[in-house]
Parts: C-alpha cells; sequence; structure tokens
C-alpha cells in the first residue's frame, strides 16, 4: 500500500497529491466532505465506500471519485491512500478508526469518535501504537465568528469564564432508521445536538475539570428509544457553570440554536456573534465589524476543518491527539446516568 513519506509536503503546490478516501455516503458526506474535498488543492479523493453501491456509484460520478467499494477493507487497501474520512452511522466509527489506524492511515471522524468513553480511549491508544494521527469533526471549532470568539475568551479581554449557556431546539424529523435506536446511535436528542455543543464550550473553556452534572430528560417507548429533550446542568472544579437544553421534536415556528458565555468583564452569543464588554464601567459593544461571509458557517467551517486536517497529516500543522474527546464521553456517560437515575452525578 502506497504512504505519502515526506511529512513535509505542503498541501498545496505539492508534486503528489494528498490521496483521501470517504467511508459513508450519507447526508453529511454529501452536502460537506466530497463537495469540499473535490475542490481542495493539493488533495485526490481517491475512492468513496458504501454498502449501498449504486448510491456510492452516483456520488463518485457527481465529485469525479475513480473507485467505489462497499467494503473498508478493500479501500484500506488501494493504492496512494494516505488517510480516510469516517462518516458512517454512529456506532460504526470505532470499529472502522481501529480498521483504518491497523491499516496504517490518518484517520478524519465525524463525531461521535466513539459511543463510549472507554471506546474513545481504545482509539487514542491504537493512534499512538500505529503511529497515525486521528482527528474528530468538530466543526464548530473551525467557525470564523468560533475562531474570533476565542481570541476575545483566550485573550483574557472579558475576565474570567463562569459560564456558557446554549441549546438547540429543532422541529420533529422523519423517522431515520438507526438514528431512533439507541444502541446504534448513541442517543437522541442530546448526542445529536448536545455533544457538539458541549465539545464547544469545554474547548473555548481550555477544557477545564468536570465536577458534576445533573440531567433530566424525556424518553418514550422502549429503553432502546433515544430521548426527545434533554436539560443538563454541568459544573466543573474551577467554578465555571454549563447549561445545555436541546430538543429535537421542537413545535415552534422556527427551529433555534443559540450559545452565550458569560464572564466577569463581559459576555459573548453566536449566529450573530456578538461581544459586550466592560469598559470605564459601562458595557461597551465591540463585536468585530467584518464584511459578510460569502458562504454558510457550516461549510466554511467543514471547509477549514478539512484544510487543518490535510496540514497536520502533511506535518504543517502540529497534531494533538484526541484524549479530550475521552473525557467529553465520560461526561456524556454521566449525563444520561443522571437521567436516568434521577440524581446528580459526581464525575
Amino acid at each position: 500500500m502506497a504512504r505519502s513519506s515526506d511529512p513535509h509536503i505542503a498541501v498545496e503546490g505539492r508534486t503528489s497529491p494528498l490521496g483521501i478516501g470517504v467511508v459513508g455516503a450519507g447526508a453529511i458526506a454529501q452536502v460537506a466532505h466530497l463537495p469540499v474535498l473535490a475542490k481542495m488543492r493539493g488533495v485526490r479523493l481517491l475512492a468513496l465506500c458504501d454498502n449501498d453501491r449504486p448510491k456510492a456509484r452516483a456520488l463518485a460520478d457527481r465529485f469525479e471519485v475513480p473507485d467505489t467499494y462497499t467494503d473498508i477493507e478493500d479501500l484500506l487497501e488501494a493504492d496512494g491512500l494516505d488517510a480516510v474520512v469516517i462518516a458512517t452511522p454512529n456506532h460504526l466509527h470505532e470499529p472502522h478508526v481501529l480498521s483504518a489506524l491497523a491499516a496504517g492511515v490518518d484517520v478524519l471522524c465525524e463525531r461521535p469518535m466513539a459511543l463510549t468513553a472507554r471506546g474513545a480511549e481504545r482509539i487514542v491508544n491504537a493512534a499512538e501504537r500505529a503511529g497515525r494521527k486521528v482527528l474528530v469533526a468538530n466543526n464548530h471549532r473551525f467557525r470564523s465568528d468560533v475562531q474570533a470568539l476565542s481570541g476575545f475568551l483566550r485573550g483574557n479581554e472579558l475576565g474570567k469564564l463562569s459560564g456558557i449557556r446554549a441549546g438547540a431546539y429543532y422541529h420533529r424529523r422523519a423517522e431515520q432508521g438507526w438514528r431512533q435506536r439507541r444502541v446504534e446511535s448513541g442517543g437522541g436528542a442530546f448526542f445529536d445536538y448536545g455533544v457538539p455543543l458541549l465539545d464547544l464550550a469545554l474547548w473555548l473553556a481550555d477544557n477545564p475539570e468536570p465536577e458534576r452534572v445533573v440531567a433530566h430528560m424525556e424518553r418514550g417507548g422502549t429503553k432502546n428509544a433515544v430521548e426527545d429533550w434533554m436539560l443538563v446542568h454541568l459544573r466543573c472544579a474551577n467554578g465555571a457553570v454549563f447549561a445545555f437544553d436541546v430538543q429535537g421534536s421542537y413545535v415552534g415556528a422556527e427551529e433555534r440554536w443559540w450559545f452565550e458565555t458569560i464572564s466577569t468583564r463581559g459576555s459573548t452569543r453566536l449566529a450573530p456573534l456578538r461581544v459586550v464588554k466592560e469598559l470605564h464601567g459601562r458595557p461597551t459593544d465591540v463585536s468585530p465589524r467584518g464584511a459578510a461571509a460569502r458562504e454558510s458557517a457550516f461549510i466554511q467551517s467543514y471547509r477549514a476543518e478539512l484544510a487543518h486536517f490535510a496540514a497536520v497529516i502533511a506535518g504543517e500543522a502540529e497534531y494533538e491527539a484526541p484524549v479530550d474527546q475521552v473525557v467529553l464521553h465520560r461526561i456524556v456517560e454521566g449525563i444520561y446516568k443522571s437521567a436516568e437515575e434521577g440524581k446528580e452525578i459526581r464525575l
């Protein structure tokens, strides 16, 4: 199996394009990974793998991908393959990432990296043993407004961060197969909408040590059913408090998504970005006044994320093993345990 051996090859202008395969031809691959990778300089889409061969072939033709496979093991034997993007159903992420690492390729895995903290830990350890790189597609981190918000927080311009309040209310979707089965999806509204918000909060807060959590949820049907609604209150050892409110069956005129931070000398919110800072004893709007974005925050974030992934593989950006995802999944497990047992859980 051919592999890139020079870690200093530039992503752009390199003589040997970075060979990438995409595993999974679902919605996120169709609207983000494939269209972005197909236009990225220094990258060559080698193959697409999905158990639905006709769909894979149709998408491959659309994005000029030369080869298709129905088995990831066959894809992993392709010549020139440097890395894979894993965009399969949640319960397949861990085995697919482990297979790719065993084959000696680097990985970008759609969130969640695994369904459990133990699974996330297995992946981190496997990557270290194999000497390969694993990144998780937490695309919110790469949004331009989030990057600007991060600058205010990490530059201590607003004082000490004391809390984050975030949530997402979405209308009920049609039945989506594996997403409605907890053993395959990992969860419902919180796994879909809350985990990305939790990851973003932890990342912006510089990964404070989680201390205790209280959660409440509404889940109908059988024990294997997923929740429609979740309310979470997380307290960290440094005193910061995070609150998350997510719902997947919202009855309202418009769907909602919000993210707000509270600090001792200011506050921020996203979509659109607004920053208020205490100046001379008065709250003052210091929000950046940049030009309007030419593309959606969603596509912009994936473009930046995939460019970062390619740069990390090429050795031009620093690699950080995703050990933070192990902690994230420990918190998620505590959240579900709290909701199921009806009591506070110490983490």
